[in-house]
This record gives C-alpha cells, sequence and structure tokens, in this order.
C-alpha cells in the first residue's frame, strides 16, 4: 500500500511538473489556475426577477431527480423529502415549498457585477454504425486505457473539481494526446471505437454538447453520454473563425459554424483541430429519461442547467433571469444545476439544456444572451456545504 501510495505522489507530482515543462499542449485547463473568488449575496425572495410568474412544477420534477443524489446528504435531506410530498401540487403551492426550505442568493461576478453570459445545449441525432464504411468514417472513442488521471483534492481541497489528466511514456508523464493527434493517420486510439458517424462537424459538437443519440442503418437508436476528456484547454472554434475574419460575429452559431464547414471542407479539418480537447463516450442505457448530465441524473428539457461547479453546487436550484435566443423576450424560470462543460466557467455563466429535435438545435444554436442567476440554498446551510471559494455577502454564518 505505501509502495502504491508513493507511486500515485510521483505520478502526481510528474504531472504537475509536465504542467510547466512541456510548453504545448497542456494537461490543464486555464481553470486550474487560481480564480477570483465567486461572490453569493444573500437577497429575499422579492429581489428574484420573475420569481411569481414562472410555472414552477416542472422545475420541482428536475429538482426531484437530483435528490436521488443529494438526499445521501444531510444539508439537501429535508428538503428532499418535503420535495417529494409536493407531487401532484399546483405551482402555487410548489412555490410555497421553495420559499419555505430554501434562501435565495444572487450570484455575483468577482467585480461585483451581476450580468453574464447564457449560452444553449441540446442532445443531438447523428447516423451512424457500428462498422466503419466509408460513409461512417469518423470515430466515437471510449475512454482509453492509457489515460491517466490523478485525484488531488484530498491533499490540496482547493482543487477538488480538478483532475490532472496525461499518459505514460516510458517512464515519462506528458499530457495526453491533442484532438489533432487522436484524429491523425494513423489513429493513436485505434481498437477504441464505440461508433462510427458520417460527419465531422456533428461529432466535433456532439463533443461540446457531450451526449446525443446516434441512429444506425437499422433503426436502432444508440444514446451515448460523457464518458471522459483528454484534459485539454476547451478553445471556441466561433471565436477562431470570428477572429480570422471567416464568419462575422452574427453568424458565429452552431448553424453559421456547419454552414462554414460545408463551404471551407479543405480549412476544417485545421479550425477543428485549433480545440485540442477530445470528449470520450460511453453508451448509455436506452431506458434512461434523458441524458445525463454530469452528477448522474437526467437532464430536463428546458429546466436543467449546466454552471461552474466551483460556484454553484450541483443539484441546487438555480432561478435564471435572461431572454429567449435572438430576442428581448424575458426567459425567467427556475432551473437546476445538474451539468458541467468545459466552455462553463465563471460565476455568472451557464448553459441551458433545451432538450431533443430540431427545435432544441435551433434555441441552443443561437442562444448567446445575457442572464441573472440566483441560487438556492437550504434554510439550513453552512459553509462548508457551499463550493470551497465562495464568499457569502449578508449572512452572518
Amino acid at each position: 500500500m505505501k509502495d502504491q501510495l508513493r507511486t500515485l505522489t510521483v505520478v502526481a507530482l510528474l504531472l504537475l511538473g509536465a504542467c510547466n515543462i512541456i510548453p504545448t499542449p497542456r494537461v490543464t485547463e486555464k481553470s486550474a489556475e487560481p480564480q477570483p473568488m465567486p461572490v453569493l449575496k444573500a437577497t429575499d425572495w422579492d429581489t428574484v426577477e420573475g420569481w411569481r410568474d414562472d410555472e414552477i412544477v416542472p422545475a420541482l420534477d428536475a429538482f426531484l431527480q437530483s435528490c436521488t443524489v443529494l438526499k445521501k446528504k444531510a444539508l439537501w435531506q429535508e428538503a428532499c423529502i418535503q420535495a417529494d410530498s409536493m407531487r401532484g401540487q399546483d405551482s402555487d403551492t410548489v412555490r410555497q415549498f421553495f420559499e419555505s426550505y430554501f434562501v435565495p442568493y444572487q450570484v455575483l461576478n468577482p467585480d461585483g457585477t451581476e450580468n453574464g453570459l447564457i449560452t444553449g445545449y441540446y442532445e443531438p441525432l447523428l447516423k451512424g454504425s457500428r462498422t466503419p464504411s466509408a460513409r461512417y468514417r469518423y470515430p466515437l472513442y471510449t475512454t482509453p486505457e492509457e489515460l491517466l488521471i490523478v485525484d488531488l483534492s484530498s491533499v490540496y481541497p482547493q482543487l477538488k473539481n480538478m483532475r490532472l489528466r496525461g499518459r505514460l511514456e516510458g517512464r515519462k508523464v506528458v499530457p495526453f494526446y491533442s484532438r489533432a493527434e487522436i484524429s491523425g493517420n494513423p489513429p493513436v486510439l485505434q481498437g477504441k471505437e464505440l461508433l462510427w458517424v458520417d460527419d465531422e462537424v456533428d461529432l466535433f459538437f456532439l463533443q461540446i454538447q457531450g451526449s446525443g443519440r446516434v441512429e444506425l442503418e437499422n433503426g436502432e437508436i444508440v444514446r451515448v453520454g460523457y464518458a471522459d476528456q483528454n484534459g485539454h484547454p476547451y478553445r471556441s472554434i466561433g471565436k477562431l473563425l470570428v477572429d480570422r475574419g471567416e464568419l462575422p460575429l452574427e453568424r458565429a452559431s452552431m448553424q453559421g459554424i456547419k454552414a462554414w464547414g460545408q463551404k471551407n471542407p479543405r480549412k476544417l479539418p485545421n479550425i477543428l483541430h485549433q480545440n485540442s480537447s477530445f470528449v470520450f463516450f460511453r453508451e448509455l442505457p436506452g431506458t434512461i429519461a434523458g441524458p445525463l448530465g454530469s452528477m448522474g441524473v437526467p437532464l430536463t428539457a428546458g429546466r436543467s442547467l449546466a454552471v461552474d461547479p466551483r460556484v454553484i453546487p450541483q443539484g441546487a436550484p438555480v432561478f435564471l433571469s435572461t431572454t429567449w435566443p435572438n430576442t428581448d423576450e424575458q426567459l425567467q424560470r427556475l432551473m437546476v444545476a445538474q451539468d458541467t462543460g468545459g466552455a462553463i466557467k465563471g460565476n455568472v455563466r451557464a448553459d441551458f439544456f433545451w432538450g431533443f429535435g430540431p427545435d432544441a438545435a435551433e434555441k441552443a444554436g443561437k442562444m448567446r444572451q445575457t442572464g441573472r442567476m440566483w441560487v438556492l440554498m437550504p434554510v439550513e446551510y453552512l459553509p462548508k456545504d457551499l463550493p470551497p471559494a465562495a464568499r457569502i455577502l449578508g449572512s452572518s454564518k
């Protein structure tokens, strides 16, 4: 046992060292660097914009999904028990439940401002096969055995949401393969293919969404979900295309990027490779209610939210005040933080899950709105129950 611990320590130190001695690509994301302290401001229900107007019952159903995990934690047990008793109740009764068992905290940026970026995501449908062919030549990969993961949170609590990823090369620890290396010829992960699909851009966006469905030629639908990631930082290719003058800002949506790729097939691989982050998948049971978020529960269309877990606890209800995609029409509803994302970093930052199908894809692809957020914490909360860096304003606890 001591030898194993000693080996793990050496590997961890080597991985940490690799982050400094290998200039590119990096094992860790920029988010591993010290971040400004998130701020949660205690407030009251009358200041939560649109709280009284939301038809809140669907949010209860989403929160009950969270409770399958949260009920194991003392802080959330009473709220989850009472939430279960609210099944079948109307919106006013459910709203009163949340007001009785939770306290709203407005999420602020480190500089005290309250607005942030709200984007959208969805569950895509791709065409695929279990065997490669001239049509189906773009593979989804399962997690390779050589992917080395080190969790240092037991030693360094401030690294709770950070895992180091790399691989062994002889006796050296080096960053795991980048997107360009994984997609190279010959493929470095040959034999780890889960499925093959027919569209390179659709596969790229599947990795950004984190989960989806693949329709096989025999009509079978295979559900796939996030399994792991190669440890490289996420880079927005939409921003890259804008910076290079390839797309105007107003067309840098998912739909605009796909259209650009169809017109520029020779430029496409190089652009995709600029995002060196790469996602590995696993096949999910076909019986689950929805795609699984990072906390392992099915997501609810229109009520699940991806957030930065350094700021907002996974599973917590979050009231969101924003606007519908590409409009000024208010969108104010209670959501539940059940997912994370490589691009979802920061205090007032969230990704709105729209669900499955063409309408969901359309909304998700066009959503880039300004919004405000309030996280709901149980009335019995203690500082240890919040993310390690969180600072509470307006509370004596």
